[in-house]
């Protein structure tokens, strides 16, 4: 039998178990990478794939919060109000449970990105036209 006190080996236990805890946090916080860190470690052909599939999963991540509020709103319960089947019922196998269509999304990125382009080469169009008519402007006139 010991001859300390129990309060002695209680705060021992405490400081070897913090110890321990402590270790393990700064580990985790030293040696994990951060978002940044890891994507730039990606291969350039992995990062490509991932920028591209970004928007995609953000359209996602905002639909599903759509749904989340809708759901917390409602009174009933979750399987009632969801927009999303359940695989385990009948009506909900062979659903395909993406929330965002891939090929709209890209249709609409596409549509923007033209619309984009249209008005910067009418914005470029109505900027040279306009020196255009004030060279005319200089070269005809006598003053």
């Amino acid at each position: 039998m010991s001859t300390r006190p129990l309060w002695y080996r209680w705060a021992r236990v405490g400081f070897y178990g913090g110890a321990i805890i402590a270790t393990g946090v700064v580990l985790f916080k030293y040696t994990t990478p951060t978002d940044e860190q890891l994507i730039a470690s990606f291969s350039p052909e992995v990062r490509a794939e991932y920028e591209k599939s970004r928007e995609l999963r953000q359209k996602e991540q905002q639909a599903l919060m759509e749904i989340v509020k809708k759901t917390s709103a409602s009174n009933d319960p979750i399987w009632k109000t969801g927009s999303i089947k359940s695989p385990f019922e009948k009506d909900g196998r062979y659903v395909d449970p993406k929330l965002v269509d891939p090929q709209a999304l890209l249709r609409e990125s596409a549509a923007e990105q033209q619309r984009i382009e249209t008005e910067e080469a009418n914005r470029k169009m109505e900027e040279t036209e306009r020196l255009l008519n004030e060279k005319r402007k200089k070269w005809w006139s006598w003053k």
